[in-house]
C-alpha cells in the first residue's frame, strides 16, 4: 500500500468544500488549516485568469518533518500514510521549519503540532478522505500508487502529472494535473498586503515586503544565466497571489536568543581553552570567568530552548524518547556533554587541581565546538528553507561562538584590569573579520535559487537592512574593529559589547528572513 492524492486543477471550481469537510471531520480550530484553496491571479486587465490550487501534505515517501521530529510524534505507516501521535509531541516547531509545503501547523489549542493525516480513521474502516468524498467536481483523488488497477495510479501513468518542489528530494505523493505554475512555486508571485477578503496576518508582513522578481532575479544565477524571466514582465502583469491563509513562522525571537546565548556559552571555553591549551593566557579570567560564563549562558539556552516548546513539560521526551535522526536530540546530548565539561572544569579550579584544569583543554574546545556546530545540522534538516541550507553555515556557526566567547572574555578582562586584554583584542578582532567574510559568502554574492535571492534581498535592501546594516555590521563589526585597532581600554571593552550585540541582531536577522519568503 502506497497512499496518495491527485488534484485534478482542470476541475476545481475553488468552492472550499474540501477545506470545510476537512475541518469538520478533525475538529480543526479556527485560524489554522490541513487543507486549503489558493487563489493566483495572472495577466492584465482585461486579458486576465484566476487559478485555483489546493494545498496540504505532501504524504512525502522521504519526509523531512519525520527526520527532525525528535521525539517520534511524527512518523510514517505501512500504507505510506504520514501520521502525528500528539501525545509524544513536544511543540518544539521543527516539523514546521522542514515542511517545505507549509502543511504543519500548531494546534492552537492542545499547542502540538498538527497536518493532514490522510483521514486516517476513516482509512482503517475502508471510507475515502472527508475531502475526497465532498468535492462536487471530483477534482480530488486518492487511492493506492502501488496498485496499477486503481484510479489514482492509472492518472499518474497517463496525465502530465507535477508535484510541488520534487527538487527537495522528499519524494512527495501529492500531484497536480493542469496545475498553474505560479501555484506551484509561491516565490514567483508577487505578495500584497491584503487578500480579496481579509488582511495579511502581522506574521507575515515580511512577507509581504518581498522585493519584486525583477530585483531579485538581479542576484540570481543559473550557471551562468542571469535568471530574467521575471525582470521580462512588468510588476502589473506578473503573477499574483489574492487569497491564501497564514502560516506562523515555526521559529521565532526565542530561536534567535537561543543562537545567541549558545554561541556565547560555547565560544568562553572554546577560547579559554585554546589559550590554556596553548600556554598563552592563564589568568583568572581563563581559569574561572570562562567556565562560569559558559555555565551560566548554557542555562539560558536551555532555557529559551524550553520556553518555546508548545509543551514545555514534556522538554525530557527528547531524552526519553529520542529520535535518532533528529539533530534536536544530538544536540540536546551534545549541550549536556558540554555541560558536564565546564562543570568539571569549575570543580578543578576551585579544587585547586591545575593539572586536570590544563587536561580538560583540549575537550573542552572540542565540546564547546560541537555545542557552536551542531545548530548548523539543525537548520539543515529544516529543508524547507534553501536560505538555511549552506555548507557555511557549521564553521560560521564556530566563528561566531570564538566572537562571542572572546568579546565576553575582553569585556570582563577590561573591567578587571587583567593583563590579557591584547590577546583577546587580537582574537576578537580576527575572528569579526571572518565573520564578516562568511556573511559576505552566504548573503551578498549570487544565489543558487530564487527562494536564497528573495531572502538575501530581504536582508541587504528589504525590511531588515536597517538592522542588518546599522546594527550588525556598522554596529557589530566596523566599529568594533575601528575601537580595538585604537587599543584604549575603555575602548576594548565598548569593542566588546558592540561585538556581542551585533552578533546578536545578525543571528536574529538570519533566522527571521530565512523563513520570509513564502512556502506555499
Amino acid at each position: 500500500m502506497n497512499y496518495g492524492f491527485v488534484i485534478d486543477q482542470r476541475k476545481c471550481i475553488g468552492c472550499h468544500a474540501c477545506t470545510v469537510a476537512c475541518k469538520a471531520e478533525n475538529d480543526v480550530p479556527v485560524g489554522v488549516f490541513r487543507t486549503w484553496v489558493k487563489y493566483i491571479e495572472k495577466g492584465e486587465f482585461p486579458n486576465t485568469r484566476r487559478h485555483f490550487s489546493v494545498m496540504r501534505c505532501n504524504h512525502c515517501a522521504n519526509a523531512p518533518c519525520v527526520a527532525i521530529c525528535p521525539t517520534k510524534a511524527l512518523y510514517t505507516r505501512h500504507d505510506g500514510i504520514v501520521d502525528f501521535d500528539a501525545r509524544r509531541c513536544i511543540g518544539c516547531k521543527s516539523c514546521m521549519a522542514a515542511c517545505p509545503y507549509d502543511a504543519i501547523y500548531i494546534d492552537p489549542d492542545e499547542h502540538t503540532a498538527a497536518k493532514c493525516n490522510y483521514c486516517a480513521h476513516r482509512v482503517d474502516v475502508g471510507l475515502q478522505p472527508a475531502c475526497v468524498l465532498v468535492c462536487p467536481v471530483q477534482a480530488i483523488i486518492s487511492g493506492d500508487l502501488d496498485d496499477p488497477s486503481s484510479t489514482i495510479s492509472r492518472l499518474v501513468a497517463r496525465e502530465p502529472v507535477r508535484a510541488r518542489k520534487p527538487e527537495q528530494g522528499t519524494k512527495p505523493k501529492l500531484f497536480y494535473i493542469g496545475a498553474d505554475e505560479a501555484s506551484l512555486v509561491p516565490e514567483s508571485t508577487l505578495q500584497p498586503s491584503q487578500y480579496m477578503w481579509s488582511e495579511v496576518h502581522p506574521w507575515e508582513q515580511d512577507k509581504v515586503d518581498l522585493l519584486s522578481l525583477a530585483n531579485a532575479s538581479q542576484h540570481y544565477r543559473n550557471g551562468n544565466e542571469v535568471e530574467a524571466a521575471a525582470s521580462a514582465t512588468s510588476v502589473s502583469a506578473a503573477p499574483r497571489t489574492v487569497y491564501n491563509v497564514a502560516h506562523e513562522k515555526p521559529w521565532e525571537k526565542l530561536v534567535s536568543g537561543y543562537l545567541w546565548t549558545k554561541s556565547i556559552a560555547a565560544g568562553a571555553l572554546i577560547v579559554a581553552g585554546g589559550l590554556l591549551g596553548l600556554g598563552l593566557l592563564s589568568d583568572i579570567v581563563v581559569r574561572l570567568a570562562a567556565p562560569l560564563v559558559a555555565l551560566v549562558f548554557l542555562a539560558l539556552t536551555t532555557v529559551l530552548l524550553v520556553v518555546d516548546l508548545g509543551k514545555p513539560f514534556r522538554f525530557l521526551y527528547i531524552l526519553t524518547k529520542p529520535n535518532w535522526t533528529s539533530w534536536l536530540v544530538w544536540g540536546s546530548y551534545v549541550l549536556l556533554g558540554y555541560g558536564l565539561v565546564g562543570a568539571l572544569w569549575l570543580a578543578a579550579w576551585l579544587a585547586g587541581l591545575p593539572a586536570v584544569l590544563s587536561g580538560l583543554a583540549w575537550p573542552a574546545m572540542a565540546f564547546g565546538s560541537a555545542a557552536a556546530i551542531y545548530s548548523a545540522f539543525l537548520f539543515g534538516q529544516a529543508e524547507a528553507r534553501d536560505f538555511w541550507q549552506t555548507p557555511l553555515l557549521p564553521l560560521h556557526l564556530l566563528v561566531q561562538a570564538v566572537v562571542a566567547g572572546s568579546a565576553v572574555l575582553l569585556l570582563i578582562e577590561s573591567l578587571g584590569g587583567f593583563s590579557g586584554r591584547s590577546v583577546l583584542a587580537v582574537i576578537l578582532a580576527s575572528s569579526i573579520v571572518v565573520h564578516v567574510l562568511f556573511v559576505v559568502a552566504e548573503i551578498v554574492v549570487p544565489h543558487p535559487n530564487l527562494m536564497v535571492s528573495q531572502s538575501s534581498e530581504l536582508i541587504v535592501r528589504g525590511p531588515y537592512a536597517r538592522r542588518f546594516w546599522g546594527l550588525a555590521i556598522c554596529g557589530g563589526c566596523a566599529l568594533p574593529l575601528a575601537l580595538l585597532a585604537a587599543g584604549t581600554l575603555a575602548g576594548f571593552g565598548i569593542a566588546a559589547v558592540l561585538a556581542v550585540l551585533g552578533l546578536l541582531f545578525y543571528e536574529d536577522v538570519w533566522v527571521q528572513a530565512g523563513q520570509a519568503v513564502p512556502l506555499s
